[in-house]
């Protein structure tokens, strides 16, 4: 690969992950104030995931940069931070989440309305899974399996939206008590789960370079 295909490939590379900041703080910010609104737990998490999902794409912006200068480079002190304070937020996130869930079953909170989660959840489907196929196509371009392993990440992503939606949309449809109970405590496995792998890379330096 000639250095300049090379060049705008990493450049394509960041600017995917400076547009899921980006999307994932207005993302953020919508559903978590329309599932404090409507009282719906499962839209409000996700929105809380998705402040998380901000914090961890600055580790893989970092990332992106560090690989682009030095291929072979491990892991700096930056990205183990950023790996885990994103993982002490998205265990924060599951202590919360159960709580609040385990709470709501107990007094037998409905929301008012989950319309709204099925709008956002339908939306983030379809932006995850575009970022999925160009970060995977950029990944295999560059024959690095750091960036690939990223790809995971967004694939987390559109699980959680798939919750969301299956949440959102059996309660509007049917009114079925405690499912967005159930679909918070689906996403609060989901977010154990990514905290757990950032811990697990913030460790080691498995998947770190730009080596294929």
């Amino acid at each position: 690969m000639q250095k300049t295909d090379q060049k705008r490939l990493y450049k394509i590379a960041f600017g995917l992950s400076i547009f899921t900041i980006l999307y994932n703080l207005v993302e953020g910010l919508i559903a978590t104030y329309l599932g404090y609104e409507d009282e719906n737990l499962t839209l409000f998490g996700f929105g809380a995931d998705s402040f998380i999902e901000m914090i961890s794409g600055f580790g893989i912006a970092h990332m992106i940069f560090r690989i682009q200068r030095n291929p072979n480079s491990n892991r700096d002190d930056f990205e183990r931070t950023a790996l885990r304070i994103t993982g002490y937020a998205f265990y924060t996130l599951v202590i919360g989440l159960l709580m609040t869930s385990i709470y709501n079953i107990w007094i037998g909170h409905q929301p008012k309305t989950t319309f709204w989660g099925i709008v956002i959840s339908l939306i983030s489907i379809a932006v995850m899974w575009a970022l999925m196929y160009s970060k995977t196509k950029v990944g295999r371009l560059l024959n690095s399996q750091a960036m690939l392993a990223d790809v995971e990440c967004t694939r987390i992503c559109i699980y959680m939206s798939v919750v969301l939606l299956v949440a959102s949309g059996i309660y509007e449809l049917v009114h079925l008590p405690y499912i967005d109970s159930a679909g918070t405590l689906a996403l609060a496995y989901l977010s154990f789960k990514e905290g757990k792998e950032c811990f697990e890379k913030a460790n080691n330096d498995t998947y770190c370079s730009g080596e294929h």
